[in-house]
This record gives C-alpha cells, sequence and structure tokens, in this order.
C-alpha cells in the first residue's frame, strides 16, 4: 500500500510482516503457508474493521489523498466521444474548470467538473482546484449550451472552494457563483451533480444545483472546508480533524438531512483503490438518474430542482416557541388553580 494515510499505517505493518515472512520462507526454504494464510486472513478482518467505521475526519482525509481519481479520469473512463471546450469567451481559460460534449450510453450530454493537478507543477497551473470567476463563466457558458441544444448535464465536485487571492475578487468572484446558482435553478434540462472528492464551499455550489445530488462513500461536502472551520472558531487550522466530526460533512451525514439522494460505494480502502470499478459504479447511477429526469418536461424539471432545495433544513422562529411555552405556562396554572376549587366540590359531592 503505497503512499498510505497515518491511519492505515497499522494495517500497512501488518502486511509489511506478512511479506517479509514469504521473502524469509521463500530465501530459506521453509514452508510457512499456514502461518502465512492465519496472517493474511487476520489482516483482512482487520482491513475490514478499519475501513467500515471510518470517522468523519479518516473520510475527509480519504478525499483530499492526492492519488484519489479526478473529473477527467472519470470523464475519460465513464463516457465516449468527449471534446473538451476551453475559455469563457471574456478573460480566459480556467484551467481548475474542465468540460465540454461527450456521450453517455450513446446519449449526448454536456460534463463538467473541477480538476485537481496531479502533480505540483499541474497544481499550480489549476490552483489546485480551485476555480476563478472565468471558470465558473466557463462552467455556465457551457451549460447554455447544453440548454440550447437540449443536452443532460453532469457535473462532478471536487474541490477545496473558490480560490481565495485578490485576483479572483477583483474579477468578480462572489457574483459569477451567485449567477452560476441562480441560472443553474432555473435550466430546463436535466441536471445530475456527483460529489467525487471535497466538494467545499462556493466553489462546490457553483456546479452543485442539480436535481440529483450524489456523493461518493468517503466524500465530503459542506458550506466551509474544515480547515476554514477551524480556523475561525479556534484560531487553529490544525484542529481540522476536530471540526470535520463536528460539521456532519459526511455522505451518510448529508443524505439522512435530505442534502444528496444517493450515496455511490467506494471500493474498500478508497476510489484510488480501483478507478475502473468506482466508474462503473457513478456510470450505474447516472444513467439511472438521468432516465428518470429524462421522463420530465423542462418544467417539471425545473420545479423538482426548486422542491429539493427548498425542503432542506428545519427551523423553529423563537418567537413561535416563545409563545406556546406561554400558553402550556397558562394551561399549567389554570389547572393549578382550579384545582382547590374540584377538591371542595368532591368533599360536597363524592360523585363528582
Amino acid at each position: 500500500m503505497a503512499n498510505e494515510l497515518p491511519f492505515e499505517k497499522p494495517l500497512v505493518d501488518y502486511r509489511r510482516k506478512v511479506e517479509e515472512l514469504k521473502r524469509f520462507g521463500k530465501e530459506q526454504g521453509i514452508d510457512f503457508s499456514e502461518e502465512i494464510a492465519r496472517l493474511e486472513l487476520k489482516c483482512k478482518q482487520l482491513e475490514d474493521e478499519m475501513y467500515s467505521e471510518l470517522s468523519a475526519a479518516q473520510k475527509m482525509h480519504l478525499a483530499r489523498h492526492h492519488q484519489r481519481p479526478t473529473s477527467l479520469d472519470y470523464i475519460q473512463a465513464i463516457f465516449t466521444d468527449f471534446v473538451e471546450l476551453h475559455g469563457d469567451r471574456l478573460f480566459a481559460d480556467d484551467l481548475a474548470i474542465v468540460g465540454g460534449i461527450a456521450r453517455l450510453n450513446g446519449v449526448p450530454v454536456t460534463v463538467i467538473g473541477h480538476q485537481r493537478g496531479k502533480d505540483t507543477r499541474d497544481n499550480i497551473a489549476r490552483f489546485f482546484g480551485s476555480p476563478h470567476p472565468e471558470g465558473f463563466r466557463k462552467a455556465l457558458r457551457f451549460m447554455q449550451q447544453a440548454v440550447k441544444f437540449n443536452r443532460p448535464i453532469v457535473t462532478f465536485i471536487d474541490t477545496k472552494g473558490a480560490y481565495p487571492g485578490n485576483t479572483a475578487e477583483e474579477r468578480g468572484q462572489s457574483e459569477a457563483i451567485a449567477r452560476n446558482l441562480r441560472e443553474m435553478a432555473a435550466f430546463g434540462v436535466p441536471i445530475v451533480c456527483v460529489v467525487i472528492g471535497e466538494g467545499g464551499s462556493g466553489g462546490a455550489l457553483a456546479l452543485g444545483v442539480g436535481n440529483r445530488v450524489l456523493m461518493l462513500e468517503n466524500a465530503i461536502y459542506s458550506a466551509i472546508s474544515p480547515n476554514g472551520a477551524a480556523s475561525i472558531l479556534w484560531k487553529d487550522a490544525s484542529r481540522a480533524d476536530e471540526a470535520a466530526e463536528a460539521m456532519k460533512i459526511t455522505a451518510k451525514d448529508l443524505l439522512a438531512f435530505q442534502i444528496i439522494e444517493e450515496i455511490i460505494p467506494e471500493p474498500q480502502g478508497g476510489a484510488h483503490r480501483d478507478l475502473t470499478t468506482q466508474a462503473q459504479s457513478i456510470q450505474g447511477a447516472l444513467v439511472r438518474h438521468l432516465k428518470e429526469l429524462s421522463a420530465m418536461s423542462s418544467e417539471q424539471l425545473i420545479e423538482d430542482r426548486y422542491n429539493k432545495f427548498r425542503k432542506i433544513g428545519e427551523f423553529y422562529e423563537r418567537q413561535e416557541a416563545e409563545t406556546m411555552n406561554d400558553k402550556k405556562q397558562e394551561i399549567d396554572n389554570s389547572a393549578m388553580n382550579a384545582q382547590p376549587e374540584l377538591d371542595l366540590v368532591k368533599s360536597v359531592n363524592p360523585s363528582v
């Protein structure tokens, strides 16, 4: 297991011991098959236990794994005839956003996604997957084209957030994100969004207004990154793991809150362990949801999307709660005041 995460170290050490025993037995001509079989069984049990009970912080680290498949990896594995398009026709071509036209099981679609780099040089070119305003406008241009030609839209979400530098703010970062939110809400074509890694802040939401939002099992999705939350709450970004546990950012949490519609399972150990299997799982989910959505009219799709986001969240108004408490107290007081009179009546007429 190359490039393991810190919490995976016990499993890695166990596997290393098994390999050393195999090598020693081969070099010395000694049969350790029974011992190796027993150790491999224990190793498998440890692996099953470890990955079946991952904490939110551990899932956060898996979602950020540098070998985790990117949008382009999935596009190449899931779609055919992909033609990448470039530029926002206003300022530049932001490499943190990729997209174009492709076919999904023979059906033309527009596919868009955040794109992280594969190495340091690539990450610098792609701003570590954090788009500038021209990236969001580029995505919007692709989506508007999809609406014009009545093509379904698929988005892959994988970003820590929109680029936070001065250059992005000067070019209208917040306006670009807000425009995407508004425009996506009114598109009369099916939109399916898939959170494949880290979905952070407005940078994720700008590609996330879909009829269906799906998440990979070890992905995370939140209004602010755990690091940012820790910096604000405790003035200490190193407490990101603690923030992740408190923020309810895992796929399981978000499914319970009805923010997403489906959790797509991952291979044991994470999506980076088996790209082919993971791509097949995503493809199956996309085909299933797009088939359902394609049966709706444009008006029904817009209404469906509106209802999806309107139902998210529950709240109670403080004034309403206080009024209810006051009425309850008034009823209790009336009952207490009436009790002596009732006792007097009963003493006169026991049949009451």
